[in-house]
């Protein structure tokens, strides 16, 4: 028994002025208790307890020893509260994650996240860059996309998919494309991000499939990429969360699913540590389980929309150019836009 129990052991005899009340009290058997003053009173080299046949009464020495064990026993329930406190979710929280993503999905957690914690703020960050989590002194990332080799912490939460979408009326114009590679005769609407590329991405037979586009209109807003794909101005590449009520609303209407390339993963990333500040943590244990539900919902939603029992007829399709495909790149999303950091 350590130092510290055999002391909780003195000063409950003490207090209660009896060995089986001790017991009672301490949930131990009467032996156990006289084992552990037996003991207490063997490492100090002298009696604490005067024993008769009817009651006990402490020597001047245990009377001196049980004020000292009151100090110390004091001090250790202190410093327990003290850690318990620390344990409590408190302080500025620094969030970051990608601009749709963080408007769509994100932002809407963190509100009742900090009605559920009184002591904590937060802030977020919105960019579709990696951000070094590290150096920008940032608690806790959404990433999407596969991430890179790294030391950071991730709880994977879902996956989205990249779609190419129109309007109902533009089809009705121009026909659905039958191959990637006749997108190039229609009207496109581009989404630039950070990076400006005009190779949009799919996948044939699971193949890479890369695709050079030239759309009539960009824009670096993936939103306003919808809206206007949405008003009928072209066809565009999109992530699901975005397109997938527009696309059960009929506003929309997927385009090349046979070539869409694999979904990508999402993940709530952290900086490395042992041990979780408990803010972080806090964060992590609230959001994941919402996050996934949210992204399971835009996969449901999606599923219900393609099913076979409910689908609408096929639209009249654009046929492609009979031209060589394009050489396999390394696999990526579909979509103009690099791969999106959250």
């Amino acid at each position: 028994m350590d130092r510290l129990r055999l002391m909780e052991v003195f000063v409950t005899i003490a207090d209660t002025g009896a060995l089986a009340r001790a017991a009672r009290e301490l949930r131990m058997s009467p032996a156990a208790v006289t084992r552990a003053l037996a003991a207490l009173e063997e490492r100090l080299g002298t009696p604490l307890v005067a024993r008769t046949t009817r009651s006990l009464a402490l020597t001047a020495a245990g009377t001196r020893y049980l004020e000292r064990c009151r100090r110390v026993l004091a001090e250790v329930a202190a410093a327990d509260d003290e850690a318990l406190e620390a344990a409590r979710p408190r302080g500025h929280l620094t969030l970051t994650t990608s601009h749709t993503f963080a408007r769509r999905v994100v932002a809407p957690l963190v509100g009742p996240f900090l009605a559920e914690h009184p002591d904590m703020s937060a802030g977020l960050v919105l960019s579709d860059r990696f951000v070094n989590l590290v150096e920008e002194g940032i608690d806790v990332a959404v990433r999407l996309g596969t991430l890179p080799d790294s030391s950071l912490v991730a709880r994977r939460v879902g996956r989205i998919r990249r779609m190419a979408v129109a309007s109902p009326a533009f089809v009705a114009r121009h026909g659905a494309p039958d191959h990637p590679r006749a997108l190039r005769d229609l009207p496109l609407v581009g989404f630039t991000g950070i990076v400006t590329t005009h190779e949009w991405r799919f996948a044939d037979d699971g193949r890479p499939l890369s695709v050079t586009v030239s759309p009539r209109f960009e824009v670096n807003d993936a939103e306003a990429a919808v809206a206007a794909a949405e008003a009928g101005e072209g066809a565009t590449v999109a992530v699901s969360y975005l397109v997938a009520d527009r696309i059960a609303a009929g506003r929309l209407v997927p385009l090349l699913e046979t070539y869409a390339p694999p979904p990508s993963p999402v993940h709530i990333v952290t900086p490395p540590s042992r041990l979780p500040s408990p803010k972080v943590r806090a964060f992590v244990d609230y959001a994941a389980p919402r996050l996934a539900a949210a992204l399971e919902a835009v996969e449901r939603t999606l599923a219900a929309v393609s099913d076979p029992s409910g689908a609408p007829a096929d639209p009249p399709r654009a046929r492609a150019p009979e031209d060589p495909p394009s050489s396999p790149d390394a696999a990526a999303p579909a979509g103009g836009a690099p791969r999106r950091s959250g």
